[in-house]
């Protein structure tokens, strides 16, 4: 059994924006055990086109994000909530390899259970080649 991760739900504006916020933060960490643990163990999550299941899988996912997605920052904004349930869009900015930048766009759903670890994670994403000069975070 785990701890409860507050703010657990049925969310308040003022909770969802903290649970939002709090994401943006640990995510912008890059760091993926730390952000695993936001997460159920047995959590469900749709990625562009990778479907993940659990930790281990959440982790082992977001180590190859960021050694592919370099110098990684991300802008994530509530869109709307109910009960244990929210609808989020972000941007995020990253280059490759070879030093192109893009800027990644997108909306999230996402699904807590009742300890407050996201249950679900639904995420369609967009991204967009651009020049360095042209970086917004």
């Amino acid at each position: 059994m785990e701890n409860k991760r507050y703010p657990i739900p049925p969310f308040t504006l003022e909770a969802a924006l903290q649970k939002v916020q709090a994401a943006e933060d640990t995510w912008n960490t890059k760091d993926p055990e730390k952000v695993s643990l936001a997460y159920s163990i047995d959590t469900e999550w749709r990625n562009r086109t990778d479907f993940i299941n659990g930790r281990e899988e959440v982790k082992a996912f977001l180590t190859r994000k960021w050694q592919k997605e370099l110098d990684y920052k991300l802008k994530k904004e509530l869109w709307g909530f109910r009960e244990n349930r929210m609808a989020v869009r972000f941007e995020y900015e990253w280059h490759d390899q070879s030093g192109q930048w893009f800027r990644s766009y997108g909306n999230e759903l996402w699904e807590f259970d009742e300890n407050g670890y996201m249950r679900r994670r639904f995420a369609s994403i967009n991204d967009l080649p651009i020049l360095e000069s042209e970086r917004k975070l």
